[in-house]
């Protein structure tokens, strides 16, 4: 292998730190992560503070990072990872409890990218494979834009892309009836922030699905609410579609929308995954279409994968509209990516845009 050859791939492996207290976890984690061609974990630590040391003598991309640690804990090691190495990824690996969920949150809003849930035993709602599959994936999708980062200094790289951009409509659309919101890795802060800038100023219905596990989404609809006092929960099955209220899909439902008795109500159910993943964002996109036509306005966040992509295009075909958050500030432009490349995007925007867009397609006024 020639030297730049050399260069080239080691510029493509995704380099891992694996941090928790356990030994026979960390063996676990790190033993899965090996059996990847395209991942290798560089550096293993017990706690946050031998985490630092660590990263301080290795290149890594991707930190797995335990939350309950002696000497320095994971929400302790967070931003002083982050600050140590700027454009670092780190996955929390937490059980999920309440008091778990709670932690992970505050840590996504603190700079981490994403949360694999650990398997806890007989009885768990998550199981080995599930556990390992997660991590898996979600390490490789965060840590690729890391090395797409490293690859530009490498001889034979081809330069990072730029986000495409769409162009803005010729003519003005009505105000939704309906805002749809999809989004999965990285995409909790983005709709905190969303949600801020929002406020009590949409009077539409919005209906959000978040890849999430049951306990976090009701966490998410909490902070949602307080973030931007708009009256947030899980969605209930039968219960009405009113305006002025955020619904979101519970952890291991799909939510969709149907109409009973001339109502518009929620609908739950345990079908199937949907590429991957219950709650999906395509089986609510689709049902909206269907039922609010050109009524409905979308927004896919951040997120890996192409969940969404054939909801959007369905949106599209009845008249509707959707935005897509863009490469730049996305953590992974998996699911906003795809949707994008269906050609149908109405907006690529950067994620402190898109409230305003909502704002402004809905027919309130910042």
């Amino acid at each position: 292998m020639t030297a730049v050859a050399r260069v080239t791939a080691a510029a493509r492996t995704i380099n891992v730190m694996v941090v928790d207290d356990s030994a026979v976890v960390r063996g676990l984690i790190s033993r899965r992560i090996e059996e990847e061609p395209d991942l290798h974990v560089v550096a293993s630590a017990a706690n946050g503070e031998m985490a630092l040391v660590e990263l301080r003598r290795r290149q890594v991309d991707v930190v797995v990072l335990d939350i309950e640690m002696p000497v320095m804990d994971g929400l302790t090691a967070l931003p002083l990872i982050l600050a140590e190495r700027p454009g670092i990824k780190v996955v929390i690996a937490s059980t999920l409890t309440r008091r778990n969920a709670e932690i992970s949150l505050r840590a996504l809003q603190l700079g981490a990218s994403d949360y694999v849930g650990k398997p806890e035993g007989a009885g768990s709602l998550v199981t080995a494979e599930d556990f390992k599959r997660d991590l898996v994936d979600k390490v490789r999708a965060l840590g690729e834009a890391a090395v797409k980062a490293r690859s530009a200094a490498a001889p034979s790289a081809t330069p990072f892309a730029a986000p495409r951009t769409a162009p803005a409509p010729s003519v003005a659309a009505a105000p939704p009836q309906i805002i749809a919101i999809g989004g999965s890795t990285g995409a909790p802060p983005v709709l905190v922030r969303i949600f801020e800038s929002l406020g009590v100023q949409i009077h539409q219905p919005i209906l959000l699905t978040q890849h999430m596990p049951a306990t976090f989404t009701a966490l998410l609809a909490e902070q949602l609410q307080r973030a931007g006092g708009r009256p947030s929960a899980e969605g209930r099955d039968g219960e009405p579609i009113l305006p002025g209220r955020t619904y979101v899909a519970p952890g291991n439902w799909h939510m969709t929308a149907a109409v009973e008795g001339g109502r518009r109500v929620i609908r739950l159910d345990q079908t199937a995954q949907v590429n991957f993943c219950r709650p999906a964002v395509d089986p609510m996109f689709r049902s909206l279409a269907e039922i609010y036509g050109a009524g409905v306005l979308a927004v896919i966040l951040t997120g890996m994968g192409a969940d969404g992509a054939v909801g959007c295009e369905a949106i599209a075909k009845a008249g509707g509209r959707f935005a897509v958050q863009d490469e730049a500030t996305s953590a992974v432009w998996g699911m906003p990516g795809a949707a994008a490349k269906t050609g149908h995007a109405t907006r690529i925007l950067p994620a402190d845009e898109i409230a305003s867009f909502l704002i402004g397609q809905s027919g309130a006024h910042p």
